[in-house]
C-alpha cells in the first residue's frame, strides 16, 4: 500500500495545487490537503502496519477512510480545480463526451441521490467486514487495496450528495440532511454491537478478544462522531430562518 498511497496522495496534492485559479480559498484548501494528509497517515507505517496486527487499528483506518478523507475532499471542492492542470483541448474533449452522454447524466443522477449513495457505503461496510472478505484484505495487498477504494468511492458519493460542493448541488433540505447523517451511523453501530457481544473472535487474523471489543468501541464512538456533528449542523440549519434554506425548487425529497 505504501508506494501506491504515496503515487495517489502525490498526484491528488499536486494537480490540486496546479489547479489554483485566483485568490487563495484557505478553508477549502484546508479540507483538501487535510484528506490527503489524513490519507497517507493511515495508509502508510507505521499506522498500516499496526493495522495488519491489531483489529481496533484496522477499524481506525476504516473510520478515517468512510468518515474523515471523504468530507474533507468534498468540502475542498477539488473537481474543477484538480482538471484545470490537463490541456484545454483534452478537458474539451472528455468534457463534451460526459456531457453528451445521457447514460452518464442518469447514471450520475441516481449515484448521487442519499438513499442510494448511502445504501452503497452500507453494503460496501457490511461486505468487507464479513469474517472471510476482512481476512482477505488482511492476507492479501490487491484485495486490501480493494477494499479501501470500496469504502472512498462510495463515501465520496454519499458526502457529495449530502454537502453542498459545486459542482454538484445537494437538493435537499437541511432537516432531511440531518436524517441522512444520522441514518449513516446506523451500520457502524450494527458492527460495533455484533462485535462487542461475540464471545470469540470474528476474524482469523486477530486472535484477541479484548482487541475486537475495542475496535467496536471504535466503530461506535468515533465512526459515528462525523455523522453526529454533521446531523447537529445541518437540523441547527434547519431552525434557522427561511431564508437560510434552498429555494423551494432545489428541494428534493432523495
Amino acid at each position: 500500500m505504501s508506494i501506491l498511497a504515496l503515487v495517489v496522495c502525490g498526484a491528488a496534492a499536486t494537480l490540486y495545487a496546479l489547479g489554483r485559479r485566483g485568490r487563495p480559498r484557505h478553508r477549502r484548501e484546508a479540507c483538501f490537503y487535510g484528506a490527503v494528509i489524513a490519507s497517507f497517515v493511515v495508509l502508510e507505517p507505521p499506522f498500516d502496519t499496526l493495522a495488519n496486527r491489531w483489529l481496533a487499528v484496522h477499524m481506525a483506518q476504516h473510520v478515517v477512510l468512510l468518515t474523515v478523507v471523504p468530507p474533507l475532499v468534498v468540502l475542498g471542492r477539488p473537481w474543477p480545480r484538480m482538471w484545470l492542470p490537463f490541456p484545454l483541448s483534452a478537458r474539451r474533449a472528455v468534457g463534451g463526451a460526459l456531457a453528451g452522454s445521457a447514460v452518464f447524466r442518469a447514471v450520475g443522477r441516481v449515484l448521487m441521490r442519499p438513499p442510494v449513495a448511502l445504501a452503497l457505503q452500507s453494503a460496501a461496510i457490511g461486505v468487507w467486514h464479513i469474517p472471510a472478505m476482512y481476512d482477505a484484505a488482511v492476507h492479501s495487498e490487491t484485495v486490501h487495496v480493494l477494499e479501501h477504494i470500496s469504502f472512498v468511492a462510495p463515501a465520496l458519493l454519499y458526502w457529495g450528495a449530502l454537502l453542498d460542493a459545486p459542482p454538484v448541488r445537494a437538493r435537499i433540505d437541511h432537516l432531511h440532511r440531518a436524517g441522512w447523517f444520522a441514518l449513516a451511523m446506523v451500520p457502524g453501530w450494527i458492527l460495533a454491537i455484533v462485535l462487542a457481544f461475540a464471545k470469540t473472535p470474528l476474524y482469523g487474523a486477530y486472535h484477541s478478544l479484548s482487541d475486537q471489543q475495542l475496535g467496536a468501541g471504535v466503530m461506535w464512538v468515533p465512526g459515528s462522531l462525523t455523522y453526529f456533528i454533521s446531523a447537529f449542523i445541518a437540523f441547527y440549519r434547519w431552525l434557522e430562518p427561511s431564508g437560510a434554506e434552498p429555494r423551494p425548487e432545489e428541494l428534493s425529497w432523495t
